[in-house]
C-alpha cells in the first residue's frame, strides 16, 4: 500500500441527469476532475470493493448516508464514495439503495484507486482489480487522514471492515473540530 499526501490528478467519467435529452435515459457523460471535487473543499471519501456487494450495500454506504448530515456538520463540504465500477453500475446501485446524499463516484478504469496505491487484485472472488476498503479526509486536495483496513494484499481471503466505517470517520471529525 502506497502512502501519499495529496490526491492524484485524474479525470473521472461520470453520467449526469440532463432532462433536455428526454427519453428513458436522460443522462449525458460529464468529465469531473480531481480539482473540481477536492479543490478548496474539505471532503470525506470512502472507497470500497464494489457496488452491490454484501458489506458495501448492507453497511458501508448506508451508514454514511445515515450519518451524512452529522458528518457535514463537522466542517465537511461533501461525502464521496469511490468504487472501481462504471457510472451505470454506480447509478443503479445508488437507486437501489436510495442513496441520494453521498456522491457516488465511478472509478471505472481504477486510475484514481491505482494512483492512491489502493488497487488490489480480487481475482480470488472473481472481481478482478478493485479498491481496497479505506476512508480518508481530504482538505483542498491534501490528504489529512486515512483509515485503511488491515491486511492490504492481493487476493486477501477476508474483507476487513473495522476502520473505514462512517462511525470511525465521524468520531475522528468530532475530535478534530
Amino acid at each position: 500500500m502506497t502512502v501519499i499526501d495529496k490526491v492524484p490528478d485524474v479525470v473521472f467519467k461520470t453520467r449526469v441527469r440532463d432532462e433536455s435529452l428526454g427519453g428513458e435515459n436522460p443522462f449525458r457523460w460529464q468529465d469531473v476532475t480531481t480539482q473540481e471535487l477536492f479543490g478548496g473543499k474539505r471532503v470525506v471519501v470512502f472507497s470500497l470493493p464494489g457496488a452491490f456487494t454484501p458489506t458495501c450495500s448492507s453497511t458501508h454506504l448506508p451508514r454514511y448516508e445515515e450519518l451524512y448530515e452529522e458528518i457535514k456538520a463537522q466542517g465537511v463540504d461533501a461525502v464521496i464514495c469511490v468504487s472501481v465500477n462504471d457510472a451505470f453500475v454506480m447509478f443503479q446501485w445508488g437507486q437501489k439503495l436510495g442513496a441520494d446524499k453521498v456522491f457516488l463516484l465511478p472509478d471505472g478504469n481504477g486510475e484514481f484507486t491505482r494512483k492512491m496505491g489502493m488497487l488490489v487484485d480480487k481475482s480470488n472472488l472473481g472481481f478482478g482489480m478493485r479498491s481496497w476498503r479505506y476512508s480518508m479526509v481530504v482538505n483542498d486536495g491534501a490528504i489529512e487522514k486515512v483509515f485503511a483496513e488491515p491486511g492490504y494484499a492481493d487476493n486477501y481471503p477476508a474483507d476487513p471492515f473495522e476502520v473505514s466505517d462512517a462511525d470511525t470517520m465521524l468520531a475522528y471529525l468530532k475530535e478534530k473540530k
